[in-house]
C-alpha cells in the first residue's frame, strides 16, 4: 500500500444526494467535517473519501465522472484508499482523520449505478471522522500516519 499520496479535489454540497461541488480550499472543523457540507455532525460519517483511481475505473466503464460526482469530500490521488482499515489515521495537510467505516449500502440507486450499472463508492468509498480540525487544499500531502493494530493470539497460547 502507498502510505503518501495528495489531495486532489475537495467537494462540498448542501444537500444530500447529489453530486457535490469542487472548492479550491475548505476548512475541516474539529469532530464535525468539512465546513459547508451537509454530511457534517457529530457522527461517524462526517468525511467521505474516494481515490481518483477508483473514478477512473468508472472512467474506463466510460462514465465522464469527476471528483465530487460520487458525492465524496475528498478525492486522493496515490493513496490506496480501498485498502485502508477502520482505525487507520490520514494525514492530509496539518489535518488528521481517523477511519470510522469502509465502503457504504446504496439504499437507492443513483444515477450513476444505472448509466453504468456499477457504482464503485459503496466499495472503495471510506468514511472518517475529523481528529484535528485546520485548512486543507487540492495539493496538501496526504499520509496514512497510523495503521490499524492486528491482535494476534500466536504466542498467547505458551502463556498458558
Amino acid at each position: 500500500m502507498n502510505n503518501e499520496g495528495s489531495l486532489l479535489a475537495i467537494s462540498v454540497s448542501k444537500k444530500k444526494g447529489i453530486p457535490k461541488t469542487n472548492v479550491n480550499s475548505a476548512k475541516l472543523l474539529n469532530q464535525w467535517g468539512l465546513e459547508g457540507d451537509v454530511h457534517g455532525g457529530d457522527w461517524h460519517r462526517q468525511v467521505s473519501i474516494l481515490a481518483m483511481e477508483s473514478i477512473d475505473k468508472m472512467r474506463a466503464k466510460g462514465l465522464n465522472v469527476r471528483p465530487g460526482a460520487f458525492a465524496e469530500n475528498l478525492t486522493t490521488q496515490w493513496i490506496d484508499v480501498p485498502n485502508l482499515h477502520v482505525g487507520d489515521i490520514l494525514a492530509v495537510g496539518e489535518t488528521l482523520l481517523e477511519i470510522t467505516q469502509i465502503g457504504k449500502e446504496c439504499h437507492t440507486r443513483c444515477a450513476i449505478y444505472f448509466k453504468a450499472g456499477d457504482c464503485v463508492m459503496p466499495r472503495e468509498g471510506i468514511f472518517a471522522r475529523v481528529l484535528r480540525g485546520g485548512p486543507i487544499a487540492p495539493g496538501d500531502a496526504v499520509r496514512v500516519e497510523k495503521t490499524h493494530a492486528i491482535a494476534s493470539v500466536r504466542g498467547a497460547e505458551a502463556d498458558g
